[in-house]
């Protein structure tokens, strides 16, 4: 189980990265459910249900989104996230109906493919030469190795059409042509998992991953390879909290995976809350400290300097609390910008310098 969702999650990081990148992530949302059109849509043209009639059915349905998507939004009607909250919600319904009405008397339970259920997905086997595993698995672990053969062949393609499309088109490198081949790709991903894990799963390995690797850094092969390892451990952290809480696996891999984005959100170096939060605090230390130089600046030798200089008028003058006034002195004095002489505050040389050079004198 930990085996199949870990493939789930690099074959769905591998591709989503370029989504988040894209500001396209819940196209694969759209994806996801679209292809129960697709499913129910197989069934009653091939009347099987064998892997590869669904997975030419859904795959093109997921185009199909894709497709319509692009048009509803080329009106310029609409903004892209209302195209893609028109289209899918139709092929979905659609998909519904279809195996509400045509197909209620075979296994496609809409439930079970959203929400899904992989602690079953071990028990669907096949056998490869004189070993039995599971159907899912090997699936899952060839989509992994076509998505990263994929990325790796057009790395560069996918990366100038991610980054600057115009360019990519103007260099003959066909950036609608990767688009499209991302996005089939996708399709067909989706549907590979959504046997086995369901649609949320899915779409939580494709987009949250990527998300919270896209926090922690700016290189994009940095970015796949943290946004694999996130969703790796999202699936293992959330199958022992799922052992441990005797809850749904999908439902714990999907909070874990909302765990480790929050971690990312709060402590990553450069993006994190905990470091905006801090660098605001330097600033205001900053802007503090520049200033008190300032002011030390424009009322030296003049007649209320002994007023304006003096360190219990500062938290009148400059509204600052007492505390933070003295807090303010010391660091200013640390950098010797100022001595303190009683009660009373002067520049030091390196100080009026500093002072003069905010002022532009």
């Amino acid at each position: 189980i930990v085996l199949l969702c870990s493939l789930v999650a690099a074959s769905g990081a591998l591709l989503g990265t370029f989504l988040v990148l894209r500001r396209m992530a819940m196209l694969s949302d759209a994806i996801s459910h679209s292809i129960v059109f697709g499913i129910a849509a197989g069934f009653l043209i091939f009347r099987s249900l064998d892997t590869l009639p669904m997975l030419i059915a859904a795959s093109a349905t997921g185009l199909l989104t894709v497709l319509l998507t692009e048009t509803v939004l080329r009106t310029r009607l609409v903004k892209e996230d209302a195209a893609v909250g028109i289209v899918f919600p139709a092929l979905f319904s659609l998909g519904v109906i279809l195996i509400t009405r045509y197909a209620a008397d075979i296994h496609i339970d809409v439930d079970a493919a959203l929400v899904g259920e992989v602690i079953w997905a071990p028990f669907d086997t096949i056998f490869i030469g004189d070993f039995e595993v599971s159907r899912a698995l090997v699936t899952m672990a060839v989509i992994t190795l076509v998505n990263l053969a994929f990325v790796g062949l057009f790395y560069k393609e996918l990366k100038l059409a991610t980054f600057d499309a115009a360019l990519a088109a103007a260099l003959g490198l066909m950036p609608a042509l990767i688009h499209y081949a991302l996005m089939g790709l996708l399709s067909v991903t989706a549907v590979s998992a959504f046997d086995a894990v369901g649609v949320i799963l899915f779409v939580g390995f494709v987009i949250v991953p990527p998300a919270a690797a896209y926090l922690l850094t700016e290189r994009l092969c940095t970015m796949i390879a943290v946004a694999v390892g996130i969703g790796v451990a999202g699936s293992i952290s959330g199958y022992f909290v799922a052992l441990a809480l005797d809850a749904s696996i999908s439902g714990c891999m999907v909070m874990m995976l909302g765990v480790l984005f929050l971690l990312a959100l709060i402590f990553s170096p450069s993006r994190g809350l905990l470091a905006a939060y801090l660098r605001r605090r330097r600033q205001k230390w900053e802007f503090a400290t520049q200033l008190l130089t300032m002011h030390l600046l424009t009322h030296e030798g003049h007649p209320e300097e002994s007023v304006e200089a003096h360190v219990s008028s500062l938290s009148e003058h400059l509204n600052w609390g007492a505390a933070f006034t003295q807090k303010i002195i010391h660091q200013a004095q640390s950098r010797g910008w100022i001595d303190q002489v009683g009660e009373q505050l002067r520049l030091t040389d390196t100080g009026r310098i500093q002072a003069q050079s905010l002022r532009g004198v």
